[in-house]
């Protein structure tokens, strides 16, 4: 059975573990895709532009 690679990262990135930066990454990899990092991150990908390693605040950390 593969690995539900966007499963692993949404919840690492939703529970602090990981940045946008990390994310980021892992599309360039090809485990996920850019709808997938939006989805994640509620930021558009951009592959000429990843964010710096601080940009770690999820969506539900500025909502609150």
């Amino acid at each position: 059975m593969p690995i539900d690679w966007f499963t692993y990262i949404k919840g690492f990135y939703e529970k602090g573990l990981w940045t946008k930066k990390q994310v980021h990454d892992v599309v360039a990899a090809g485990r996920i895709t850019p709808e997938q990092y939006e989805e994640i991150t509620g930021d558009p990908y951009d592959p000429d532009s990843p964010p710096s390693e601080d940009e770690n605040v999820t969506n539900s950390e500025q909502e609150a």
